[in-house]
């Protein structure tokens, strides 16, 4: 008999560790986990390192941005577009965030099922994904334009919950 004992424990124990760590190396923007090409480093660049680089994203995103025909976001204001930050900027636009509304869903359902705060970097990403999400919401009609905004509406639920997630625990 304690030996059944002993199994049904090890076997809990197994479970809860598969568990913790299949949410320990959870990606949710994958295409930052890739190696860029041009380079041996990783693409994982993060916009928000102090206050200031606050400021200048929130400058960005103030200075208007040109969306092409391909997706592709660049900033209109040169002095801006020239500025370090603004390779950054690109990259994580152009390279790391979803632009399809599959690839959103997919990532707002990861976000729904995410069982802790967002590190700062996944913060930043979605958001920059809701602000592409409400452009591609305001640029598109009838069916188009309702998916859209359901996937912004989504992503901000999840933001929300993020922000809100150390008061919506239990007490223990």
């Amino acid at each position: 008999m304690p030996w059944k004992t002993l199994l049904l424990l090890l076997f809990y124990y197994s479970a809860h560790a598969t568990v913790t760590h299949r949410w320990s190396k959870a990606v949710l923007f994958p295409s930052a986990q890739r190696f860029k090409r041009s380079s041996a480093a990783f693409l994982n660049p993060v916009l928000q390192n102090s206050l200031e680089d606050v400021v200048l994203l929130y400058e960005f995103l103030l200075a208007e941005l040109d969306i092409d025909r391909s997706q592709r976001i660049s900033i209109k204001d040169e002095e801006l577009a020239s500025l370090r930050k603004a390779a950054e900027f690109d990259t994580i636009c152009n390279e790391i965030i979803p632009k399809s509304i599959t690839e959103i869903r997919r990532l707002t359902s990861r976000l729904s099922s995410y069982p802790r705060v967002l590190k700062k970097e996944d913060f930043e990403r979605t958001v920059l994904t809701m602000v592409y999400t409400a452009y591609r919401a305001a640029q598109s009609q009838g069916h188009q334009k309702d998916a859209w905004a359901e996937s912004f509406v989504n992503l901000y639920k999840a933001l929300k919950h993020d922000l809100m997630f150390p008061y919506n625990k239990e007490p223990s």
